[in-house]
């Protein structure tokens, strides 16, 4: 009794434990609340606010805050064909990467993992892209399949376009380059989703009489599906918000048209900074429901 005592007046040295973790963890975070909060959070408000903004109608133009709703119905009426058009050119891009990334992804993850010198160039091979300008790397593009290129000469002779008729600017070219320059992104997730696979999991399949197409959709496909996810939001995202490869300069003319390309347009051409914010919230709203519909329907939503 006298130790249960003494035991009980003894102060807690480990008392205080939880209040200095709980510090400590504080103390780590706010450097990246500041950053958050810097470089997202304030300009986010900002750009809301802006796309609010009324425009008056001065000898010099000049804007005030309010609460302009119409500047959102504004753009939807004047740009829904833009809007649309990067939505489907968004999604059909990245099934198509897809279909070309995983094949690509599943023969460097699971073919050739047992020769790590051939799997450390492939994945070079993949990444090479990075080391060059997406601008130069589309200016490339543009140069390759002009009118006079030897590759127009070579499709022309396949059938596939009229002798009189031109790539560039139209909505194939534009998800050609697309597809180019985003392909990284979806490769990447895929590859590194398959490289940790175990393939134990397809030799059972197989001892259990499983046909390879029946082993693909019932062992390799599911648990690939994280990796499969992770690389159509990283493709899909930036994609819908493209503007080079959409723009006359580039890949496209005023037929193919995005929304990036309406942004840029209004705002350092028209100088309707209002226009220009307003259509990039709906930009990031729109994606942000759809991305979120998706995730929940493919039972990932650990990714959210």
């Amino acid at each position: 009794m006298a130790f249960a005592a003494f035991s009980n007046n003894t102060p807690n040295k480990n008392s205080g434990a939880p209040v200095k973790s709980g510090k400590i963890v504080l103390a780590l975070l706010l450097p990246g609340l500041i950053y958050l909060a810097m470089f997202f959070f304030i300009p986010l408000v900002a750009l809301i606010q802006t796309s609010l903004e009324k425009r008056i109608s001065t000898p010099t133009v000049s804007f005030e805050p309010a609460w302009q709703w119409q500047n959102y119905v504004d753009v939807i009426d004047r740009y829904l064909p833009q809007i649309l058009r990067s939505f489907g050119y968004a999604f059909v891009a990245t099934v198509i990467a897809l279909l070309i990334s995983y094949p690509l992804a599943y023969f460097i993850g699971v073919k050739v993992r047992h020769r790590p010198v051939l799997q450390r160039l492939m994945v070079t091979l993949v990444i090479a892209p990075f080391f060059i300008s997406f601008l130069l790397r589309t200016i490339a593009w543009k140069q390759l399949l002009s009118d006079n290129s030897a590759a127009m000469d070579f499709i022309r002779m396949l059938g596939l376009i009229g002798p009189n008729e031109s790539f560039i600017g139209t909505g194939g070219a534009v998800i050609f380059g697309l597809v180019y320059n985003f392909i990284p992104f979806m490769t990447l997730p895929l590859y590194t989703t398959l490289e940790r696979l175990d393939v134990r999991y397809l030799e059972a399949g197989s001892d259990l009489y499983a046909s390879p197409s029946k082993v693909f959709r019932k062992v390799t496909l599911p648990l690939s599906m994280p990796g499969i996810i992770s690389g159509t939001l990283l493709t899909f995202i930036p994609i819908a918000g493209d503007y080079v490869n959409a723009s006359q300069d580039f890949l496209g003319s005023a037929d193919t048209s995005m929304i990036g390309t309406m942004v840029v347009q209004d705002q350092l051409v028209t100088n309707n900074p209002q226009s220009a914010t307003a259509l990039s919230v709906l930009l990031m709203g729109t994606i942000l429901v759809l991305i979120t519909v998706y995730v929940r329907r493919a039972g990932t939503e650990e990714l959210l």
